[in-house]
């Protein structure tokens, strides 16, 4: 199964990944990793998109094409892979595909988990983690033990100004990916509402079909 993951911040796509990619047997390919990984192996492409990020600039969108391809040509990616954080935009996705033609590599799903602005919102405010443990909890959805409230933290940017702010990137830079990936044929819809372990259900149906 080779994938790429798509969705708008906070519609669970850390959490369906995980699932995913164990379910699957593939490897999760998501780009930060990736840079790291590769410029601690050292490799050319690793050491430039290093030199980008120490300087604190985007890695080239040639040069993480590049890393993709070197990426997904190692041995735990024979039977397949998990694409997520890329691409972000139309043009990385029509780089990307044209890398991936020439390379003979061809994606079987791209899978965009569909969650309504509102509910994002809702999902991103009442969001709060426990720094003692690493717990996410939700004030609606996942309440936390009332023993520990107190030394919840809220992240900074997960305020309501700063929610829509990111939910505008998204709608302007990546939602543009959709309907290039529905027009090649290979986009897949799933509902983003409801339990995690339902979500993942509905996921893996959609993916056995393909």
């Amino acid at each position: 199964m080779r994938m790429i993951l798509v969705g708008p911040p906070g519609a669970g796509k850390g959490t369906q990944a995980a699932r995913l990619v164990e379910n699957f047997r593939i490897p999760h390919i998501s780009t930060g990793d990736m840079f790291r990984a590769a410029a601690k192996a050292g490799t050319k492409l690793g050491l430039e998109a290093k030199h980008h990020m120490d300087q604190g600039h985007l890695v080239p969108d040639e040069l993480t094409i590049g890393l993709v391809l070197e990426r997904i040509k190692q041995p735990d990616c024979a039977q397949g892979f998990m694409l997520d954080g890329f691409p972000r935009t139309r043009p990385q996705a029509e780089a990307l595909d044209q890398a991936l033609e020439e390379a003979k590599v061809g994606l079987d799903a791209v899978v965009l988990i569909e969650v309504p602005d509102q509910l994002l919102v809702e999902r991103a405010v009442g969001r709060r983690s426990d720094p003692d443990t690493g717990v996410i909890y939700h004030l609606k959805y996942n309440p936390p033990p009332a023993d520990i409230v107190g030394r919840l933290v809220h992240r900074s940017d997960d305020t309501e100004d700063k929610v829509a702010t990111r939910m505008a990137k998204y709608h302007a830079e990546t939602a543009p990916i959709i309907p290039y990936y529905r027009d090649k044929g290979i986009l897949k819809q799933v509902d983003g509402v409801g339990e995690p372990e339902v979500i993942t259900q509905r996921l893996i149906a959609v993916l056995n079909n393909v």
